[in-house]
């Protein structure tokens, strides 16, 4: 019998006596870091003010811009193939620009918001495989707080309605609807792996802007309308288990 047929047979005997390790089982926590970029597809009713356009002659809307934060997410594994997860970040700030007649690059406002998104997750790989894709559903909830209006936005809308000194606010509603997300771990280690996650929220706020004369008295107020935000979420990053 060959030297090297030998180490070979004590070698794939010391595989067969070593325990398979284990990926996700039951009773693990998983937390994830990493860059989260969120990509609206966003969309938004006309402006109006009793029904008439906000300004004369215009199709006013809006869009929201896209914005890059830190991403937390953090999985629970109440058996080997199923989890809840949870997504959080630091908040992620938005420019609110023009849509419809009135230029893109026009900046209206701004605003925050943290999307705090609850999914129960699917593992369909067995526990011991080392690469671990997953599929995710559940509830995204969005608040948005810090909402501020633009420069631009008050001298147009002073001038439209010939209110000197005029100011705005802006209002965003909290939304609730459907996230789904579809992710992928690669454990380096029984501990530490990669992790690269996509989710689509279903985000929509009604919002309404407010319009004050120079001495901060009450003078008009927009009609609410719906802004769809809808956004893709990108995030990448490390995965460690406890």
């Amino acid at each position: 019998m060959s030297r090297n047929f030998k180490l070979g047979v004590l070698a794939a005997g010391i595989l067969a006596a070593a325990p398979a390790a284990q990926a996700f089982e039951a009773g693990d926590f998983i937390l994830r870091a990493g860059v989260a970029h969120v990509a609206p597809d966003d969309s938004s009713d006309s402006i109006t003010v009793g029904g008439a356009p906000l300004l004369s002659g215009a199709d006013s809307q809006v869009t929201v811009d896209s914005n890059t934060q830190l991403g937390l997410r953090g999985t629970y594994m109440f058996t080997s193939n199923l989890g809840i997860g949870l997504l959080a970040s630091t908040p992620f700030q938005h420019d609110i620009n023009g849509g419809g007649d009135i230029s893109g690059d026009v900046k209206l406002g701004e605003t925050k918001h943290l999307p705090p998104t609850l999914t129960l997750e699917y593992f369909p790989m067995h526990s011991s495989s080392a690469l671990q894709p997953y599929v995710g559903v559940g509830v995204n909830y969005t608040t948005f707080f810090e909402e501020k209006t633009s420069d631009t936005l008050n001298s147009v809308v002073g001038a439209e309605y010939d209110i000197p000194g005029a100011s705005t606010s802006l209002e965003l509603d909290d939304s609730v609807g459907v996230a789904v997300e579809l992710g992928m771990d690669y454990m380096l280690s029984e501990n530490f792996g990669l992790n690269a996650a996509i989710w689509w929220a279903d985000i929509n706020t009604d919002a309404k802007v407010e319009v004050f004369d120079g001495a901060g008295n009450f003078a008009a107020e927009t009609d609410e309308f719906e802004v769809e935000i809808d956004p893709m979420v990108y995030m990448v990053g490390f995965t460690y288990k406890f």
